[in-house]
């Protein structure tokens, strides 16, 4: 006779909606639309959720309780609370890949004057943990807890690219290949001979594959499987951050996400 592992009940593996709380499943769903768009009335609110005024009154009034959001006065605008900082944290205190990767990004900053970005996949999706921003007047800015397509960003396609070619399959399948720009990779034809160039020389380069003016020069941070468990890149504008000087900037990346590597007690590849 098989056991079920301690506090797993037996519809554990079932996921469809008998199993989900439906209140709970709203009221996290407006959480998600807040930390998206903060500053929401609860009109803007519920248009934005597809929800009665009143349902979402009441997640709101529940979420409020606990700190998770908070309403500015006057005009009651919604945010994000200090609640959900919280939560938030505990998730970083979990990776330790910040913690690790703190100085590297302020010395890869210091060293390409570019912002230097630090995230992870989740869900077939680019989330962003931390950020050191350059002094320039015109820089890249993704605000931890952004998240983003991986097959148009710098950190996306360098964990793609090392990444088991059938979870790879996966997360295009379920995500797809959205163009954003004239020069976004759209087929898995030419998704996969820009991850495989990226493997040959390291780290990967987002070309204003998401935004127009944009590039990102991006490495993988590896755990101690040699799978790829973070990424870290350097972004700015075009104008600044040219193809010419891709190599050098790369090497740096590299060098960086290496050290953050081994402060995990990661496996290099």
């Amino acid at each position: 006779m098989t056991t079920r592992p301690r506090g797993r009940p037996k519809a554990f593996h079932d996921k469809t909606g008998q199993n989900t709380v439906q209140a709970l499943d709203r009221a996290l769903g407006l959480l998600e639309h807040l930390a998206r768009e903060p500053g929401l009335t609860l009109s803007q609110l519920a248009d934005a959720a597809g929800l009665p005024v009143a349902t979402v009154f009441r997640a709101l009034v529940t979420l409020q309780g606990h700190a998770m959001v908070e309403v500015e006065e006057p005009g009651q605008f919604w945010h994000v609370g200090p609640g959900a900082f919280r939560v938030g944290t505990a998730f970083l205190r979990r990776t330790k890949v910040v913690e690790r990767a703190q100085g590297a990004m302020e010395a890869l900053m210091r060293d390409t004057g570019e912002t230097a970005n630090l995230g992870v996949e989740v869900q077939g999706e680019v989330l962003f943990l931390a950020q050191v921003e350059t002094a320039q007047a015109i820089r890249a800015f993704f605000a931890p807890g952004t998240k983003g397509p991986m097959h148009s960003s710098g950190i996306g396609k360098a964990l793609l690219a090392w990444l088991a070619p059938e979870k790879v399959a996966d997360i295009i399948a379920r995500h797809g290949l959205q163009k954003f720009t004239s020069l976004t990779l759209t087929s898995p034809g030419l998704l996969a001979r820009d991850l495989s160039r990226t493997r040959d020389r390291g780290y990967a380069i987002d070309d204003q594959e998401r935004t127009d003016g944009m590039r990102c020069i991006a490495a993988p941070i590896f755990g101690p499987n040699g799978v790829p468990v973070a990424g870290l890149s350097v972004s700015g504008p075009a104008f600044r951050l040219a193809l010419s000087d891709a190599g050098r900037i790369g090497r740096s990346v590299v060098q960086a996400a290496d050290q953050v590597t081994d402060a995990i007690g990661g496996q290099r590849r």
